[in-house]
């Protein structure tokens, strides 16, 4: 009878794949998840390589090798090069200039390279195939335990591993684990393609890879892997519902018995107060008052006035994407009564149109009251969170969301909607209130929810038990990968069996 995984004393081993991390490449929160989740892993005792293409401009590692691959009828001569990324993890940057040396990371402006099922079909392909190979200078493994894939660029790495791979002597004893952060994108192409990337016509089912005429390589990820996770524990119960599943929700309570929600983590040496270089004077839980400085200096930055009466007043941060998920529909719809609370506003980012001219409007209307800055700066950004009193997050939905963990950890009390992380991080009753939540989509919700936070302000006793409150949680990726390895150890019992 083989050994169980516990009482192996190899080193257990993971391949975690997804399609952009810090430091590599970024669009989203994904690339943060994947920047730091390796490294937790690690920690842990596990062995952990994780692959993300070699996009344009990435020159990080040593290389590895070479291997012509081919996927369908389409040659590619891959190469590898790895990075050590922190407590002996390592990156495997997968190159092919052909796919991955382009403008975008996923097409350009809001049209998606229509050769996306195979650039990705090809980064999952080598990733497995080196893999197999082991590491170079070392003896090929005996085994790889776990595959952990994420989102729909890597929901070929189960199909593979129950197709192609199902009968080889390393990766035909993996487990597998697919991640979903956001499942409104979901991998979506003409069923043509699965001969394409040397599938069997048998996948373009109901039961596997078929939605609506189509294949989907989320889906597919989803049906074959041995568990399914999600970034909030709230987000794994809205997915399974029609007002949230995004035409998915049957197909994941199918599957509910193998879905878990596990909430991100943040990187809390990247986001510290006490240690954040970005911030003219650090602080913590037990000197909350150096935090002044930082608010300060985001009403100098954004020209405010940041004396007298002015500089007492609430304020309230914003840093996001302009769009209607993130709930900019209720902000613009609120446009006439945001200048009327006792509350300055600072927002930071970029999205459509007709949202950054409601912003720039807004700022030129009241400069007094509201500063905007649409673009993205890294050191602006740790500087509002510390600076601002109050973080607005009023999303239509949010699988996880990052901000409100960052704000909770720098004292800067969250205004959210009840969602997915959201809902599971901020709470505005009972013992460890830390923050405003409303929960109807409304623009009256947001209002209400805004003048509450506005009037407790006044009371700065009460207020700063709100910033202790937030500031004790632990939202660590320690924290979070224990629960993935939870995960692992059970898909592996399960792979064993």
């Amino acid at each position: 009878m083989p050994a169980s995984p516990r009482s192996s004393s190899r080193r257990r081993s993971v391949l975690i794949l997804g399609s952009e991390a810090v430091p590599f490449a970024k669009t989203g929160g994904l690339a943060d998840v994947l920047g730091a989740l390796p490294s937790a892993l690690a920690r842990l005792g596990w062995d952990v390589t994780l692959a993300v293409p070699r996009y344009r401009g990435v020159d990080a590692g040593e290389p590895a090798g070479v291997e012509t691959l081919r996927v369908g009828g389409f040659t590619c001569n891959v190469s590898f090069r790895v990075a050590p990324i922190g407590n002996g993890a390592r990156a495997l940057l997968v190159g092919c200039p052909e796919l991955f040396d382009r403008e975008g990371l996923y097409g350009i402006g809001n049209h998606d390279y229509p050769d996306n099922a195979r650039r990705f079909a090809v980064l999952t392909r080598a990733a497995l195939e080196f893999a197999r190979a082991g590491r170079p200078g070392g003896p090929a493994p005996s085994r790889l335990d776990v595959v952990h894939a994420h989102d729909w660029q890597a929901g070929l790495a189960p199909v593979y591993l129950k197709t192609l791979y199902s009968g080889d002597p390393i990766l035909g004893r993996s487990a597998s684990v697919f991640t979903i952060h956001n499942l409104a994108y979901q991998g979506l192409f003409e069923p043509d393609w699965l001969p394409r990337l040397d599938l069997p016509w048998s996948l373009f089912a109901i039961d596997r890879m078929e939605f609506w005429g189509r294949i989907s390589l989320l889906k597919g990820g989803i049906n074959d892997a041995g568990a399914i996770t999600t970034v909030s524990p709230r987000y794994a119960q809205e997915i399974q519902t029609p007002e949230l599943g995004s035409g998915f929700d049957g197909i994941l309570r199918a599957r509910r018995g193998d879905l878990v929600g596990i909430l991100n983590g943040i990187d809390v040496r990247e986001w510290d107060p006490a240690r954040d270089r970005a911030l003219p004077a650090p602080y913590d839980i037990d000197h909350l008052e150096a935090k002044r400085a930082s608010k300060a200096a985001v009403l100098a930055r954004f020209g405010l006035p940041a004396e007298g009466s002015a500089a007492e007043r609430p304020l309230i941060g914003m840093i996001t994407r302009m769009v209607d998920q993130k709930g900019l529909d209720l902000v613009a719809a609120l446009g006439a009564e945001l200048p009327r609370l006792d509350a300055a506003f600072v927002v930071l980012g970029t999205g459509e149109a007709r949202y950054q001219q409601f912003w720039r409007s807004l700022a030129e209307a009241h400069p007094d009251r509201i500063g905007a800055f649409i673009g993205f700066d890294e050191a602006l950004a740790h500087l509002i969170e510390a600076g601002a009193d109050m973080f607005l997050m009023p999303s239509r939905f949010e699988p996880c969301g990052l901000n409100q963990m960052y704000s909770l950890r720098y004292g800067t009390v969250p205004i959210v909607r009840a969602v997915g992380g959201l809902a599971d991080t901020v709470v505005e009753s009972g013992r460890w209130r830390n923050g405003f939540v409303f929960h109807d989509h409304t623009p009256a919700a947001l209002l209400a929810a805004l003048q509450r936070a506005v009037a407790q302000f006044a009371d700065r006793r009460r207020w700063r038990a709100l910033q202790r409150a937030g500031m004790v949680r632990d939202h660590s990726w320690d924290r979070s990968a224990r629960e993935y390895v939870r995960i692992y150890e059970r898909v592996m019992r399960g792979r064993a069996r």
